[in-house]
């Protein structure tokens, strides 16, 4: 019997960086997830859900209010329970906590220690991928999506992406998990899959750990 596929995967970054392509595409990679003869439910989970709010572009995970702050930390402990409960199962996540810390330092004069948080996610085999692109490139970026993007006026300012870019770095080098700094520029999402893939296979974050 073959190694059971489990890998577990945070993808961060700014706003037109392809977090969400990339989730999507990860989780029909046959290196990451196998091969799949037909389609079944993704083990996608998103920090950016704004779950915290009755109406579209709301609060959340990420950008929750001060007097949400329990709710949002109990959110935190509760995903790490659920994933520690359900440790032999693949789960892609589309921003988490590096978002969280990058948001509240820089809008609302907050500092959250995630250690307690990554310290919980370490054993399980969680890894963090994060997209960036060059300076240079955001602006086209902005340009496709605003043919699809529902909530336009959020891609106005392009400076906040370049300083929460970043500040995502910083958070990075201070993190305890084990992080791929993924160069997005090309947008070619089937090469930049891939090129995770590898890193997985490389570092044995396909498997769960083993004790």
């Amino acid at each position: 019997m073959s190694r059971k596929l489990v890998p577990k995967i945070i993808l961060e970054g700014t706003r037109l960086t392809h977090k969400t392509d990339l989730a999507f595409a990860l989780n029909e990679h046959p290196r990451v997830v196998g091969p799949r003869k037909y389609r079944y439910p993704s083990p996608l989970i998103s920090g950016e859900w704004c779950a915290f709010s009755n109406f579209p572009w709301g609060r959340g995970l990420v950008n929750f209010a001060p007097e949400e702050e329990a709710q949002a930390l109990e959110t935190y402990a509760t995903w790490a329970r659920l994933f520690e409960l359900e440790r032999y199962y693949s789960w892609i996540v589309d921003r988490f906590h590096f978002s969280t810390i990058m948001h509240q330092h820089l809008y609302g004069q907050r500092t959250y220690d995630f250690r307690w948080l990554e310290e919980r996610l370490l054993p399980l085999g969680f890894r963090v991928v994060l997209c960036t692109r060059a300076r240079d490139t955001f602006e086209a970026a902005r340009a496709e999506r605003l043919k699809v993007s529902g909530n336009p006026s959020q891609y106005d300012d392009l400076s906040l992406f370049l300083r929460e870019q970043d500040c995502l770095h910083h958070i990075a080098e201070r993190s305890a998990l084990p992080v791929l700094k993924l160069d997005v520029t090309s947008d070619d999402i089937p090469e930049l899959a891939n090129q995770i893939a590898d890193w997985l296979e490389q570092t044995g974050g396909l498997y769960y750990p083993e004790s």
